[in-house]
């Protein structure tokens, strides 16, 4: 009877397992930079509005030069006609254009991913979900936030430099002005950020786009008048009414009618608006399957 024997050789230490760090807020900064970058009808779209915008308001004033330069005589039992270079350099067609544009790219860059299915990817590399949609806030709201800068700086300067040989343009330092300026930059990013909170409740372009027009145009056309105030206050805190009151000149006569708001609370509203918009899109992006 044989016996055999078997030497066992012992195993080389391995290298004990390092856990991948967690990626730094400027990563996840980069990341959404280059989802951006990489859909260039989207900062294209934003690019072109924003021209678009400033070209309204200064054809807005261009237009009414031959009329400053010559003007008629006041109808009978009225004062005679102040020209308002806010009304006409920051016009509410130009807002709305802004809104928009920038309402739109606001949902694409949340409904896109869940389309494209890059969503679980990014969620697969990042499992912090509420990192990741604040990096895509920030990022969307800083570059909104410069596209409103550049048109209502833009516009005011430019429009009140024509404005300037007919004695009749203002300075930035004149009362209201420097609000209204920032009035009008800060409706886009509060724009975009409603545009996410949609992108992120309904996840489908058609009803994104859809529901944001019906924010934004549709249904303040069901709060006006000044007959019942609750009806008027409800749509004076419609997040388009905010701009509108911060941009209205104190030296000019127009108004909002009866029940307008404050200023305080036209800035507080658009506050709200985009506070509400961010908590919306975290709390449904985390909660949510992808």
């Amino acid at each position: 009877m044989s016996t055999t024997s078997t030497t066992l050789t012992p195993l080389a230490p391995t290298a004990p397992h390092t856990a991948e760090p967690a990626p730094r807020f400027t990563d996840l900064l980069a990341a959404e930079w280059i989802k951006l970058r990489s859909l260039r009808s989207t900062y294209w779209v934003l690019a072109l509005a924003s021209l678009a915008a400033i070209v309204v308001n200064l054809n807005a004033v261009h237009s009414d030069l031959p009329y400053l330069d010559h003007p008629g005589p006041p109808p009978p039992g009225f004062p005679p006609y102040r020209y308002d270079p806010l009304f006409h350099g920051l016009s509410s067609m130009s807002s709305d254009l802004m809104a928009i544009a920038a309402g739109s790219l606001g949902a694409i860059t949340v409904f896109g991913e869940y389309t494209t299915g890059l969503v679980r990817t990014t969620f697969a590399a990042v499992p912090d979900r509420r990192a990741v949609v604040t990096a895509k806030v920030a990022l969307i709201g800083g570059i909104t936030a410069l596209a409103g800068l550049v048109v209502s700086f833009g516009s005011f300067l430019a429009t009140n430099a024509m404005l300037a040989s007919r004695h009749v343009g203002l300075s930035i330092a004149d009362d209201g002005c420097l609000r209204a300026v920032l009035g009008f930059a800060a409706i886009v990013p509060t724009c975009a950020l409603i545009g996410m909170a949609l992108g992120a409740v309904l996840r489908h372009a058609t009803a994104s786009i859809v529901s944001l027009v019906g924010l934004m145009f549709i249904l303040p056309l069901m709060f006006g008048g000044d007959r019942y105030r609750w009806l008027k206050e409800i749509g004076t805190h419609l997040p388009l009414s905010t701009v509108t009151r911060l941009t209205i000149n104190p030296d000019s006569s127009t108004t909002m009618g009866k029940y307008a708001p404050t200023v305080l609370d036209s800035w507080i509203t658009m506050g709200v608006w985009a506070a509400v918009s961010v908590a919306v899109t975290v709390v449904v992006v985390r909660r949510r399957d992808v």
